[in-house]
C-alpha cells in the first residue's frame, strides 16, 4: 500500500461566498496536492474544474493528475471508511492528504470531530489544520451577522483572505486586525498573494515536513501570537468592540507552567472542563511535561468535548520544558480556565482528591 498513516486532512471552512471552490480549483493544479483526495458536502453546487475530470464512479471522482473528488453522501465518517477501504483493496493506489470542504454555513466542530472521534478513523486519519476563508468585502458584516462565522475564523489554523483585489485598502487593514483580535495564533494570508499555495496552507500540524521534526511554537500559533502582540495596540480597537458583539465571545487562553504535572491532576483538569463547560472550548492544543516521564513531552488535541487520543513525543524538539496550553472558547466565564488551571497546577497535593465531590461542585475547586 502506496500511503503511510496516518494521512493528513485538512477542513477547508468559510461562509458562502467566500472563494472555497475556486481555491480547491488552484490548488488541485498544484503538482504538491498529488494524490490527494478532496471531500466536499454538496457536490451539486461545487463547479470542480471538469477539465480535470477523467472518470466517475460510485461518486468517486478521479482527476486527471491522480485527486480524487466525493461527495458526501450522509455521513463523512461513512466517506473517510469508504476511502481507507479503497487504499486497503488497492482500488485507489495511494493517497497523500484529504481535503474536506465544509458548506458555507457549517460550524466546523463536527467534521473536526468526526475525524478525531471515531475510533477507526482515528488510525487512519490525523487532523492536519483548519483553513478557513473570509471575504474582504463582506467580511466585517457576515462576522456581525453570524457567529458560525466567527468559530470558522477561531479555530482556524490559517486564515485566508479573499476578494481583497475587490475591497477598499482601509477595509481590508480594519478587517485583518479584527481577525488577528478573534484569533491572534491563525497564519494570516491573502489568496492573492503568490506565497498562498499548498505549502502555505497545509502541514499545518505539529510536525514540519521541512525540518523533519515537531515545531511546537508553530503549531501552537506562539510566533503568529507574538507578531501580533507586537504589533497590536489594544487601545485602538476598544471603541470597535460594541459593533462586533460575537467577536467578545470568542477568547484565546494561553496557559504556561513551568516544571512537570501529574497526569492525575492534567488529566482532572481536562475532564472538569469538558464535563462542566464542554460545548464551549472550540479547539484545545497542548504540550505536556508530565512528573511521571519528563523527559517525553505529551500531547494533547481537542475540539469541544472530544480529545484525540494523547500522544507521546519521543524528545523534546525545541529545548523549552514545561506546559504549553492553548484554548479557544465560545463564551467561557472569565478566568475560570486560569483558575482551574492554576488549582491543579500549583497545588500538587490535591492530585487525588475526591473526585465524586468535584464533579458535584467543580467549581469549588478553582475558588469560584
Amino acid at each position: 500500500m502506496g500511503s503511510s498513516f496516518p494521512i493528513p486532512v485538512s477542513v477547508l471552512t468559510g461562509f458562502l461566498g467566500a472563494g472555497k471552490t475556486t481555491l480547491l480549483n488552484r490548488l488541485l493544479k498544484d503538482p504538491a496536492l498529488a494524490d490527494t483526495a478532496v471531500i466536499i458536502n454538496e457536490f451539486g453546487e461545487v463547479p470542480i474544474d471538469h477539465l480535470l475530470v477523467e472518470q466517475a464512479s460510485d461518486g468517486i471522482i478521479q482527476l486527471s493528475d491522480g485527486c480524487l473528488c466525493c461527495t458526501v453522501r450522509g455521513d463523512l465518517v461513512d466517506t473517510l471508511a469508504d476511502l481507507v477501504d479503497r487504499l486497503q483493496t488497492g482500488r485507489i493506489a495511494k493517497l497523500a492528504r484529504v481535503v474536506v470542504e465544509t458548506t458555507g454555513l457549517a460550524d466546523p466542530a463536527p467534521v473536526l470531530q468526526s475525524i478525531m472521534a471515531h475510533p477507526a478513523l482515528v488510525q487512519a486519519f490525523r487532523l492536519d489544520g483548519v483553513i478557513t476563508l473570509v471575504d474582504a468585502v463582506n467580511g466585517q458584516a457576515t462576522l456581525d451577522a453570524h457567529v458560525e462565522a466567527v468559530k470558522q475564523a477561531a479555530v482556524a489554523d490559517r486564515i485566508v483572505l479573499t476578494k481583497t483585489d475587490l475591497a477598499d485598502a482601509a477595509e481590508v487593514e480594519a478587517l485583518r486586525a479584527r481577525l488577528r483580535q478573534i484569533n491572534p495564533g491563525a497564519l494570516l494570508l491573502d489568496v492573492n498573494e503568490a506565497g498562498t499555495g499548498a505549502a502555505a496552507l497545509f502541514n499545518c500540524g505539529l510536525y514540519d515536513p521541512q525540518t523533519k521534526s515537531a515545531d511546537v511554537r508553530r503549531w501552537l500559533g506562539e510566533e503568529a501570537a507574538h507578531d501580533h502582540d507586537h504589533h497590536h495596540n489594544d487601545g485602538d480597537h476598544d471603541h470597535h468592540h460594541h459593533e462586533h458583539r460575537h467577536d467578545t465571545r470568542v477568547r484565546t487562553h494561553s496557559l504556561v507552567h513551568d516544571g512537570p504535572v501529574p497526569f492525575s491532576a492534567i488529566e482532572m483538569f481536562f475532564d472538569l472542563l469538558r464535563s462542566t463547560h464542554g460545548e464551549k472550548l472550540l479547539r484545545m492544543k497542548g504540550v505536556i511535561e508530565l512528573a511521571e516521564d519528563p523527559s517525553r513531552p505529551l500531547v494533547i488535541h481537542g475540539v469541544q468535548k472530544i480529545l484525540h487520543p494523547p500522544a507521546r513525543l519521543p524528545a523534546w524538539p525545541d529545548g523549552q520544558r514545561g506546559t504549553r496550553l492553548v484554548l479557544i472558547t465560545l463564551d467561557m466565564p472569565d478566568d475560570y480556565i486560569q483558575r482551574l488551571f492554576a488549582a491543579f497546577t500549583n497545588k500538587p497535593s490535591i492530585d487525588t482528591p475526591d473526585r465524586a465531590a468535584l464533579e458535584a461542585n467543580p467549581l469549588a475547586i478553582a475558588g469560584l
